[in-house]
């Protein structure tokens, strides 16, 4: 079983010189920034996040590679978001699942997902992620942030 099905340590990126500071008393989204789902998971988190609790950054910036390699999770092919919530990472359907139940109702109705029981919640997520260029694109650049949001985005 490969790392990142195993609990991570908490707060464990602080200790890491090869990951950059940041500010992490909001909760991240570390996404795949060309992949057109998970831009667009990004697009409706922002709609919902009423309170402006979230951060992001793309897989590809040096935050998001050291993060990602810092959890042992790949740099180049990004199968998973990554969320950095209260210094616990979490990725794959638990980042889902996290992430929705901290947006209001009804939003927050898709976390009840962590229910879906394992290895069935492995095969979900996996089946969607080897997929989801071919199901629903890729995109030439990295999503631009507007400048009403660009702030809530680290390079």
């Amino acid at each position: 079983m490969f790392k990142a099905f195993l609990p991570f340590e908490a707060y464990s990126f602080a200790d890491d010189a090869t990951v950059p500071r940041f500010d992490d008393s909001r909760p991240l989204i570390v996404y795949d920034g060309v992949c057109i789902l998970c831009s667009g998971f990004i697009k409706f988190v922002l709609k919902h996040d009423h309170d402006q609790k979230f951060r992001f950054t793309a897989a590809q910036s040096d935050l998001g590679q050291a993060l990602f390699r810092h959890y042992g999770l790949d740099p180049v092919n990004f199968e998973t978001n990554l969320l950095i919530h209260k210094g616990q990472a979490y990725a794959r359907l638990s980042a889902f699942t996290t992430i929705t139940s901290l947006l209001p109702f009804p939003v927050r109705l898709f976390s009840l997902t962590r229910f879906i029981p394992p290895p069935l919640d492995r095969w979900f997520y996996e089946s969607i992620a080897k997929n989801r260029y071919r199901i629903f694109g890729r995109s030439n650049n990295c999503m631009i942030p507007t400048p009403d949001i660009r702030e809530r985005f680290i390079d």
